[in-house]
């Protein structure tokens, strides 16, 4: 028994390290799941497994031809409940999406748990490295990649003073950023013109030019750039 108490206490200290390690990364980048909750996702996995794997050491009383030993059941069962946990931390604001990597981060911490909870160290300690370098040296190299950065433009005129849809693109064009997809709204009971297109730049910076733009434009009531970047 003694040695069963061991090896409990290594598997959820491996787990807590392993998960809080994965949560810090997710905590230094201010993300809400962090690292109590990947430390605590980490070590429910390993401990639930510990009870299929130990199953017979914890009940003496019960004859073994009764039990039934099937460890992958629970592995399922624990990344079935991981699943409402993950969608708990995606959040939709307005036209972005967040929280998709710490949801998936969040399963993997439970699937390096259950590694732990049977006990293939091995395998759980490559499955720590791989994430916790996706997580840290895949965003180094990410902002480094050539993208494209879409938004979403709304442009608010007075009825009576329309701004062209030629003249609007060549502004937008003007500043490096193209336009496609245009839709023309009329708000207020026809007192004002709306525009709403998607626009898509290679540089970030040139949406704070263009809104400098729109602002010194006595004909622009108002406007609304909206990147949609995860």
């Amino acid at each position: 028994m003694e040695n069963l108490y061991l090896q409990t206490l290594t598997h959820l200290g491996t787990a807590l390290l392993a998960g809080g390690l994965i949560g810090l990364e997710r905590t230094y980048n201010g993300r809400p799941a962090g690292f109590r909750t990947h430390s605590l996702v980490c070590m429910a996995s390993s401990l639930l497994m510990l009870l299929t794997v130990f199953q017979v050491e914890l009940l003496p009383g019960i004859p073994i031809e009764t039990m039934r030993i099937d460890p992958t059941r629970m592995a399922q069962g624990i990344m079935t409940g991981i699943g409402f946990l993950g969608a708990g931390v995606i959040m939709r604001e307005k036209l972005t999406i967040r929280g998709l990597t710490t949801a998936a981060s969040i399963w993997m911490t439970a699937s390096i748990g259950i590694l732990i909870g049977i006990g293939f160290y091995f395998a759980a300690a490559v499955g720590t490295v791989l994430t916790l370098g996706t997580l840290s040296l895949f965003r180094w190299i990410e902002a480094r990649m050539p993208a494209l950065y879409y938004g979403l433009l709304q442009v608010r005129t007075l009825r009576k003073e329309v701004i062209s849809l030629a003249d609007l693109s060549a502004l937008i064009g003007s500043h490096n950023i193209s336009a496609a997809s245009p839709s023309y709204r009329l708000a207020e009971e026809g007192k004002y013109f709306e525009y709403q297109m998607t626009i898509r730049t290679r540089d970030k910076s040139n949406y704070r030019a263009l809104a400098e733009s729109l602002s010194n434009m006595e004909q622009v009531l108002e406007f609304q750039i909206t990147p949609t970047s995860d």
